[in-house]
């Protein structure tokens, strides 16, 4: 169970990771980075700064459904070798996600978002009825 926590505290880290090319792209902005409306700022960024922001976001979004599929794992006691095998195909999506984001490759990036979600998906439903 632990391997599990840690691709969980992993995936934690992540929005916060993701945040770096973001306050990046903010500071490139006329005016530098706008701590003042920061989430206004980022809507009107373009390019790899509104990619950097969807990556970000996404982060977050990611994280509640993983978060989800490890208290189910936890709950029912079902941390095996499958399930450490998706947690880990769970973070390398997320990270592979990230990067495919950043760097505009949309179709790579839909694709590990789907392999990342499905393991996810699979994770919390081998715990429930497998």
């Amino acid at each position: 169970m632990n391997i599990i926590f840690t691709t969980l505290f992993i995936t934690m880290l992540l929005p916060f990771l993701a945040k770096a090319p973001l306050v990046i792209a903010m500071n490139r902005q006329p005016g530098g980075y706008n701590n003042r409306n920061p989430r206004k700022q980022q809507a009107a960024l373009t390019g790899f700064g509104e990619r950097a922001t969807a990556a970000h976001y996404n982060s977050f979004e990611a994280l509640a459904i993983y978060a989800s599929a490890v208290l189910v794992v936890a709950i029912y006691g079902t941390a095996d070798a499958v399930a450490t095998t998706l947690a880990w195909v769970f973070v390398a999506s997320r990270v592979l996600y990230l990067i495919c984001y950043w760097y505009d490759h949309s179709t790579i990036r839909s694709l590990v978002w789907l392999a990342g979600i499905v393991s996810a998906f699979v994770m919390a439903g081998r715990a429930i009825w497998g």
